[in-house]
């Protein structure tokens, strides 16, 4: 009877092992490198517009273990990676790697996006609206377009600067030309140090009427910019602001205290019925997920008067350690995908079942290669792409530059949430 019930065990936990898909490895790194800088003959000192002058005292010779990868979008062949600038010597905030084109083999080097130029800084560091200082995450809407902010600040230890006014930029991926790029006001906020992420809610039937949500985990709040207005408004709600309870982090080793804010937002499907369409969001410290709706974010008047409160709620608690960093909201299955950072795996919840810690699931979890999963975002496909790059490593100790770092995964929303909690109702 016990070696029945010893097999049945281990029969359980076989397949709770093997339950869901395996993510798919696209790319790791041990170290990021360019492409010029494989090149003969070509300059490979290229964060500077000309030379640094004998009184800077910041060396901004191109610097492999001070760029980090903080986010990851595939759209059609083409990954974009940004590396914000939070210590010198990174050529380039905004990069691309063509999966169709590359040759460096599972680690291949950086190209520059849209163009090195644009992500130079000056020897002096004075404000140029038309290059870009600093990108945490950048997404692609239904049209085409690449969006993101460039925070405008250089994030050096102990030699903080804000070089110029946080932009939102906007891309059109089909000719890689700027549609656009709007100067966040003073009257929203001072500095960009806090805007790591956005996502962008566009109408089914006119890209004008586009309109991106942009969390700032510092100041609390949530910036909504109209396109076709080409206008901006804020939120604040007690909501946004992060969890002292869940303050407590242990990543890899490294134990931390953090007190970021919101960090992520995610668009559902409108209600068939009330023509509602819910927003997700939570910090990243906190365990809790809330949720307003569009109508609500997109009333530019109501965010002027006033009196809203009621109009943010928490909907429940994921469970124990599941800060999480970026999450996403598949339209198909109708499933939110969380990437959790305590615990090293990416979590899911179908939105058709109440939220609580034992409706939630884990897709994928891995105590080597996805450890600090910084960026989650998905594809015009609807497949799921994941970066994980050892952050708190990065930052409180010293990466080992003989191993791979830095991973970039992928799997199908169906998929990933095959045998879980998640696809119980999945039709």
């Amino acid at each position: 009877m016990n070696q029945q019930l010893w097999l049945i065990t281990i029969i359980t936990i076989a397949l709770r092992c093997t339950r869901g898909g395996e993510f798919e490895l696209v790319f790791k790194w041990k170290q990021l490198a360019h492409d010029n800088m494989l090149q003969p003959n070509v300059p490979k000192d290229i964060v500077f517009d000309g030379y640094s002058s004998p009184n800077n005292s910041v060396d901004e010779t191109f610097n492999s273990y001070n760029n980090i990868p903080m986010g990851a979008t595939h759209h059609k062949g083409r990954v974009f990676i940004t590396v914000p600038r939070r210590r010198p010597g990174v050529p380039a905030t905004l990069n691309v790697v063509n999966i169709n084109k590359q040759k460096g083999g599972m680690s291949p080097p950086l190209t520059a996006y849209p163009e090195y130029i644009i992500n130079q800084l000056h020897s002096d560091y004075h404000a140029d609206p038309k290059r870009i200082v600093s990108v945490y995450r950048t997404t692609v809407d239904r049209c085409d377009r690449l969006w993101f902010v460039d925070t405008g600040i250089l994030e050096y230890p102990n030699n903080t600067m804000q070089v110029q006014r946080p932009q939102l930029w906007i891309i059109g991926l089909n000719h890689d030309r700027k549609v656009r790029t709007f100067e966040i006001p003073e009257s929203i906020v001072q500095q960009g140090v806090g805007m790591a992420s956005l996502v962008v809610d566009v109408d089914a039937e006119d890209c004008r009427k586009s309109f991106a949500y942009i969390p700032d985990l510092v100041q609390g709040a949530i910036y909504v910019y109209s396109f076709e207005a080409n206008r901006m408004w804020s939120f604040r709600h007690g909501s946004f602001q992060h969890d002292p309870e869940r303050t407590a982090f242990n990543v890899a080793g490294q134990r931390f205290n953090w007190d970021d804010g919101i960090f992520s937002i995610t668009v559902g499907n409108r209600d068939p019925v009330t023509r509602s369409k819910p927003v997700y969001y939570h910090p990243m410290v906190s365990t809790s997920e809330f949720i307003t709706f569009a109508e609500v974010l997109q009333n530019e008047a109501l965010a002027n008067a006033g009196g809203y409160e009621n109009l943010f709620h928490r909907i429940g608690d994921r469970g124990i350690n599941a800060q999480s960093t970026m999450h996403h909201y598949d339209p198909e299955s109708q499933v939110l995908f969380y990437a959790e950072v305590n615990r090293n795996l990416i979590g899911c919840w179908n939105t058709r079942t109440n939220f609580s810690a034992e409706n939630h699931d884990i897709i994928h979890h891995d105590n080597e290669r996805l450890i600090y999963p910084t960026d989650l975002s998905t594809d015009v496909t609807g497949a799921i792409w994941v970066l994980s790059n050892n952050l708190p490593t990065w930052i409180y100790s010293r990466l080992n530059e003989n191993r791979y770092n830095f991973y970039l995964w992928r799997q199908t929303p169906r998929r990933a949430i095959e045998g879980t909690k998640c696809a119980a109702s999945f039709d």
